[in-house]
């Protein structure tokens, strides 16, 4: 159905609540909305979807790695994989997130831009995936985090290269590993990787051309030196030591004027009755201290969205960002302030917000629908009903 209308008994449109509601779509895009829930116009197709339905914008999650398959050995599983092997879990990586009501995923490292390629493909096959923004393989020093994804740059000249081939190439944002990381032998993450100086390269290069600038950052050192370059967004955010995770109350109180997102590293699987993903207890450790950290992060008025991580561990699935958000409201926030973090706000952190994130006329008909009041209850995110990708339904 190229036009067609949906009525639910209430709605989050990505700001603000109501109740009854009629939304039109048409060719892909919301093309009325009626928040008296009225009549819609004689002869279109209606999908009544029920007086306990609650329609959403699609969620947006800020950070995932669709070439991770959250398996117990991802990098060895990567390393293993041809590019016909990688891109197939990719795919079932992406209907995954979609399925679950996820309708924008913000890939921040693949391997040999295979995330291009699958973008391409869902471009053509609307419903089989969300449509993903790409950064292609993570900038990283020689043997740094997540080299062997292929983005290895270092000095000045290289690393203009690799922000004007990412620019060339179709990227859509520019991600840059400062610190190290966990999953790479032999890289420390309380370490920064690039200097202050290499970082404000990178977004000059990257702004001038038009493109974002993701940064990876566990060190404190690393976080301010993102702060000073003026990175768009800032991942993780652990302010990683040594000996621990220690807030630095100065770097705090700068992230907490700054412009830039702050994407938290949300959203872990605990074991379930029914058996579900579960987190090793050193992880599960660290998931508390983190969540602490967390809590003072929103606690300080910095902008904030939610970034799974998806695919690094068994406990990251890709159909994990419902659970980012009710870590959001454990920490702090409102269920509605939840919402917006990954639908409005989120959609401004990864720069589509001109048809993301949310209800409105002229945005994509990305849309979720689950049964009860997510406002009520944050859990409602994960009882889907349907879910709308570009007005294709999906489920």
């Amino acid at each position: 159905m190229e036009s067609f209308a949906l009525q639910a008994g209430r709605m989050f449109d990505g700001v603000r609540s109501s109740g009854p509601v009629t939304v039109v779509v048409e060719k892909g895009r919301v093309a009325r909305v009626d928040p008296s829930g009225g009549t819609p116009p004689d002869g279109l197709p209606l999908i009544d979807l029920g007086a306990d339905a609650c329609l959403l914008p699609g969620l947006i999650d800020a950070h995932v790695h669709l070439a991770f398959n959250a398996g117990p050995d991802v990098l060895g599983d990567v390393v293993a994989a041809d590019d016909d092997e990688l891109l197939a879990g990719m795919r079932k990586a992406a209907d995954q997130a979609l399925r679950a009501g996820i309708t924008t995923v913000r890939d921040l490292g693949d391997r040999d831009f295979l995330a291009l390629r699958l973008r391409t493909e869902l471009e053509q096959r609307v419903g089989s995936g969300p449509e993903i923004i790409a950064a292609g393989p993570p900038i990283t020093t020689t043997g740094g985090h997540c080299y062997f994804l292929g983005g290895e740059a270092e000095g000045e000249a290289a690393l203009l290269a690799a922000v004007r081939e990412r620019h060339e190439r179709g990227c859509q944002v520019v991600k840059i590993m400062a610190s190290g990381g966990k999953m790479t032998p032999g890289s420390a993450p309380h370490k920064p990787q690039y200097s202050a100086a290499e970082l404000r390269l990178v977004v000059r290069e990257a702004h001038r051309l038009g493109l974002p600038v993701a940064v990876h950052a566990h060190a404190p050192a690393s976080i301010q030196d993102a702060l000073d370059a003026g990175v768009d967004t800032i991942e993780h955010v652990t302010f990683l030591r040594e000996d621990g995770l220690e807030v630095d109350e100065a770097i705090l109180a700068r992230a907490a004027t700054s412009d830039t997102y702050l994407s938290l590293t949300l959203g872990y699987v605990v074991p379930t009755a029914e058996g579900g993903p579960a987190v090793a207890p050193e992880a599960l450790a660290f998931t508390k201290t983190y969540g602490r950290l967390a809590e003072k992060l929103v606690e300080s008025g910095a902008r904030i969205v939610a970034g799974t991580d998806a695919g690094v561990a068994p406990f990251k699935p890709h159909d994990v960002l419902p659970h980012a958000v009710a870590e959001l409201v454990t920490g702090g926030l409102t269920p509605l302030a939840a919402l917006t973090t990954v639908t409005s706000v989120a959609a401004q952190a990864c720069g589509v917000a001109d048809r993301k994130g949310r209800i409105a006329v002229g945005a994509d008909a990305d849309l979720l629908v689950v049964n009860g009041n997510p406002l009520h209850d944050v859990s409602r995110l994960r009882d889907v009903r349907a879910v709308f990708r570009a007005g294709v339904r999906v489920r």
